[in-house]
């Protein structure tokens, strides 16, 4: 009856506690929501962002082998044209980047690859192509595609296990870094081997490694391509070695790569002149790796000076293959190149198309100046409250953002709008819209905290409140930090109810324990006066025989002493 009395106690501790009064729930229906504030952007607003899908061409519409050779204007009559065409290449809609007119570049080198392409690292720019979704047979650039999935799937410290089948299983002949049957490397130190001395036993070794087999992996590594936007490649082993269907584009190629670089651990591996492998338990000798790709050696004839990092590919079927990355200034591009003739031929057109590119695009950041509140007061569609409301959200947008432009663009006919746009649920508040002139050409979010006190008080009633501090709240929304509170009250609720029934349970117990000893002690006592009764009884018994004994021996000398008077009175 305690027990259950206590529990029912419990339960209402519980529920006034975890549950106020004036709350209001999510099961109730009379939830307040944020009003829908975009009704009232412009149509003005909604018509400049439907022109954002629509300015966007293809790049594949351009001339495959670049401008003709009989051109003869000069560069700057050339980007001049370029700069106006009304065909510009767009695509302003972008986290932290975009790019504008830049597939109409003049004057490109000839090259002797059959397939090319410069593409942005960043954006996906594609700046040159010549014939880039043609299929080609990669060679050992493939590659780049099992290193992708190694960083992906795996952490540096795994242990790979080199099997007999890894080792021996590759072309003879073929590339390899001489590591033995049984080694145990690192991912870190098998990612060394694949990509500076193209070590097909390493590529054979991280396949099985990921997925168990050679056909297996080639599967994710075609499935992984197509995840990346490539329609021109299907891959049947992790290394490169000759199959008619392992085949890829020049354009994939660079897509492969741009998302390769998103990954320190690869830019790090691939930029490396040389690394060791050093002796151990399970790898026999000691291996020096040197890296395959002569543009990156300052001592070499081939050396480009801005190239940071590349893998080279051979095959008799492929023909040399050659995939790059660079950097100038804040500018990084990729070049692929497949079915070049001679290994010289591929780093000199890698060479040539990179400066070229180089001198024809650059990179601008329009944010830099820009100002969110003179921005918010300059539009005509945010009342006076809406744009003091957004000021108080400490609202902040990527004030590096940056559009990739033609090298003669001119900066003078940048400008830049807010838009109000929001999204409660992501905490969007708007857009800042970057035109040239009247071309939207790139866009970024404008974001804010919904954690903060003041976004909590804007998402539930509207307004920010004048004062942070003492802001009224408004207590009949169930907002996400209600949420948070009410779980937390009921853990503690939880563990008061824990604590309050192993109370009761000790009490209990102790109650049991305080009631043995006491029956313990009363036993003991009747035990120790029966105890002392039989010994007294006991005493008693032998006083009474010493006595009887007593009185026996007196007797006795009484006869005795009687006898012998008797004796004598006769005598």
């Amino acid at each position: 009856m305690r027990r259950t009395f206590t529990f029912i106690l419990t339960l209402i501790l519980v529920f006034s506690f975890c549950f106020p009064v004036n709350a209001q729930y999510f099961f109730q229906n009379n939830i307040k929501t944020v009003a829908e504030s975009s009704e009232d952007t412009s149509t003005d607003t909604n018509s400049s962002a439907e022109s954002i899908a629509d300015s966007e061409t293809s790049n594949d519409e351009m001339d495959d082998n670049g401008e003709s050779e009989n051109d003869t204007s000069t560069d700057e009559e050339l980007d001049s044209d370029s700069d106006t065409n009304e065909s510009s290449d767009t695509n302003p809609i972008g986290d932290s980047s975009s790019y504008y007119n830049v597939d109409n570049l003049k004057n490109s080198p000839d090259i002797t690859a059959e397939s090319a392409i410069i593409m942005d690292a960043t954006t996906g720019a594609i700046l040159y192509t010549k014939e880039a979704d043609t299929t080609r047979y990669p060679a050992s650039i493939t590659k780049v595609m099992t290193a992708l999935l190694a960083i992906e799937n795996c952490d540096m410290d795994d242990i790979v296990t080199f099997s007999n089948e890894a080792v021996n299983g590759i072309e003879a002949g073929s590339s390899s870094a001489g590591i033995n049957v049984g080694a145990e490397l690192t991912v870190e130190d098998t990612l060394y081997a694949l990509m500076l001395v193209s070590a097909n036993e390493a590529a054979a070794a991280l396949a099985e490694h990921i997925s168990g087999s050679d056909e297996a992996f080639a599967e994710l590594m075609t499935s992984r391509a197509k995840e990346l936007g490539c329609t021109g490649t299907n891959f049947t082993n992790p290394h490169g070695l000759p199959d008619e269907n392992h085949y890829t584009t020049a354009h994939d190629m660079a897509l492969i790569m741009k998302q390769a670089l998103k990954y320190e651990e690869f830019r790090t591996i691939t930029s490396a002149l040389s690394y060791t492998l050093e002796e151990s338990d399970t790898l026999t000798d000691t291996l020096g790796l040197y890296n395959h790709a002569k543009l990156l050696y300052e001592s070499s004839e081939y050396y480009y000076e801005y190239a940071e990092g590349a893998k080279t590919g051979y095959t008799q079927a492929a023909m040399n293959t050659l995939v790059t990355y660079a950097k100038k200034g804040n500018v990084e591009l990729i070049c692929v190149i497949l079915k070049d003739y001679g290994a010289d031929n591929s780093y000199y057109d890698t060479a040539n198309l990179f400066t070229w590119a180089f001198k024809k695009v650059k990179r601008i950041q329009p944010l830099a100046s820009f100002n969110l509140t003179e921005a918010l007061e300059n539009n005509s569609s945010i009342d006076n409250n809406l744009a003091t409301n957004i000021a108080r959200l400490n609202c902040t947008y990527d004030e590096d953002y940056y559009i990739l432009v033609n090298k003669k663009f001119d900066e003078s006919t940048l400008s830049t709008t807010f838009v109000y746009d929001e999204d409660s649920m992501n905490g969007r508040i708007g857009y800042i819209n970057i035109y040239s002139d009247d071309t939207l050409i790139g866009s970024t979010p404008v974001t804010f905290d919904t954690t903060t006190e003041a976004a909590q008080n804007y998402l539930s009633s509207g307004e920010t409140g004048d004062d942070l501090e003492t802001a009224p709240v408004d207590e009949d929304s169930f907002t996400p930090k209600k949420l948070l509170s009410y779980i937390i009250r009921v853990i503690i609720a939880i563990a008061l109810v824990l604590i309050i029934m192993q109370f009761v349970r000790w009490r209990e117990s102790e109650k049991r324990r305080k009631e043995r000893i006491r029956n313990r002690k009363k036993k003991h006592a009747t035990s120790k006066t029966r105890t002392t009764q039989n010994n007294s009884s006991k005493t008693n018994a032998d006083k009474n025989s010493i006595s009887n004994s007593r009185t026996n021996s007196n007797s006795a000398s009484s006869s005795k002493t009687n006898s012998n008077r008797k004796r004598r009175s006769r005598s």
